[in-house]
């Protein structure tokens, strides 16, 4: 007989699809890495069972503990499965920017939820960085994951997601594009395939309201460049250690608008039903189109389902009252 002794034995080993008529403008071969496959529809989920097993294994998360990230949402699923199959309980602390679909699924999975401003400052006590840490100290057997720079999240897909591209492609990958938030993905992606072949190109896809494109061109980071943005999931306004800017070759960004729309054109062009990052990685990928070539195969990750977005970029009626559809 063939199956898996729990839901978290199915994380990872997820397929490889082929982008067709959203991509016809690009002549090189277009593949996504389409991590919803993953029990907790998302690639977090990756990370979320590698930092639970690197702090179960140092000590720092204890039998009956209880576990504290800060998230948009997709690493507190990913975090709540693997809890719950090895008898943890998870507290949540989510941004109020984030769709209430993510809000209600880490509710339905046990976790304890609680919501912050997004308008504030990183070091401001209301922000869901500060309040996560803030749990963490008052509550007795936690353990703080801190993804942002955790370096288990790095690992989890040096381990993982980038060796599954490599066999893949049987080694033929040329770019890699990929939404950058925490920085894991990018960072041991890049890692690995960099290794097998330095002359992978590695593209991180930011939004505007993050640092991260202009921090990697100059190495300064601009308050400047900070401001709220609609587009879950990636970019930021601190520096995670989890990227890595030595191993990414180059940012580009996309604007709310493009990354709300390209989103719905995934699912009615490709019938892709996916995240908001998605949107924002294949705009991201058609703005790049001039660095590929007809030889090259180029591999986006996609991060999350659409199930998570349902009352937003799937909703006409929030599309228009964010300027984001004519009519």
């Amino acid at each position: 007989m063939d199956y898996s002794e729990n839901i978290i034995e199915t994380i990872g080993n997820t397929p490889m699809v082929k982008m067709n008529k959203i991509v016809s403008e690009i002549d090189a071969l277009v593949l996504a890495k389409y991590e919803t496959f993953n029990p907790g529809n998302s690639v977090k989920d990756r990370m979320a069972l590698q930092m639970i097993k690197d702090a179960e294994d140092d000590g720092r998360l204890k039998p009956g503990g209880i576990i504290i990230e800060g998230t948009s949402g997709n690493t507190g699923m990913g975090l709540a499965l693997v809890a719950i199959v090895k008898g943890y309980k998870v507290i949540c602390v989510i941004s109020d920017k984030q769709s209430k679909e993510k809000m209600d699924i880490l509710k339905a999975v046990g976790c304890e939820v609680h919501v912050c401003p997004t308008d504030v400052a990183p070091g401001d006590p209301r922000s869901y960085y500060s309040t996560a840490k803030r749990l963490a100290e008052e509550t007795p057997n936690s353990w703080y994951v801190n993804q942002y720079d955790n370096p288990s999240n790095t690992k989890a897909h040096y381990l993982t997601t980038g060796p599954e591209i490599w066999k893949q492609t049987d080694g033929k990958v040329t770019h890699f594009v990929v939404g950058v938030g925490t920085g894991g993905t990018i960072s041991g992606v890049g890692k690995y395939l960099k290794e097998k072949n330095p002359d992978i190109k590695i593209w991180g896809i930011d939004t505007y309201g993050s640092v991260f494109k202009k921090y990697h061109e100059t190495g300064i980071f601009d308050d400047n460049e900070i401001y709220p943005y609609v587009t879950e999931g990636i970019g930021e306004d601190i520096l995670p250690k989890n990227v890595n800017f030595d191993i990414i070759d180059g940012f580009i960004k996309v604007t709310d608008k493009d990354a709300a729309v390209y989103t719905q054109k995934l699912a009615k062009e490709e019938g892709m039903f996916l995240g908001n990052s998605a949107g924002a990685a294949i705009k991201g990928l058609l703005q790049l189109k001039e660095n590929f070539s007809k030889n090259d195969v180029v591999v986006v990750l996609f991060h999350d389902h659409g199930s998570r977005y349902v009352g937003k970029m799937y909703n006409n009626e929030w599309m228009k009252s964010m300027g984001y559809l004519d009519c």
